[in-house]
């Protein structure tokens, strides 16, 4: 419920309309099911962050506590 004030009190202030946000959200959308697969994924710290230093580009760390699926 509170999403859907939010958003229609953000799409008033900027007018923005359903279909303009249809579109954009269109546009913004992965292209294909497996786009994650190419993104040059690093395992080891170390060797992102010489490659990171050397690209000039922040690194993104994922780390989790347990089971991947939350089945603890």
């Amino acid at each position: 419920m509170i999403t859907t004030i939010s958003t229609v009190l953000l799409m008033a202030a900027n007018s923005l309309t359903i279909a303009n946000f249809e579109a954009l959200h269109r546009e913004l959308q992965p292209a294909g099911e497996k786009v994650w697969r190419t993104i040059p994924w690093e395992t080891d710290l170390l060797k992102a962050q010489a490659k990171a230093a050397k690209e000039k580009k922040p690194i993104f760390i994922w780390a989790m506590d347990g089971h991947p699926l939350g089945c603890t």
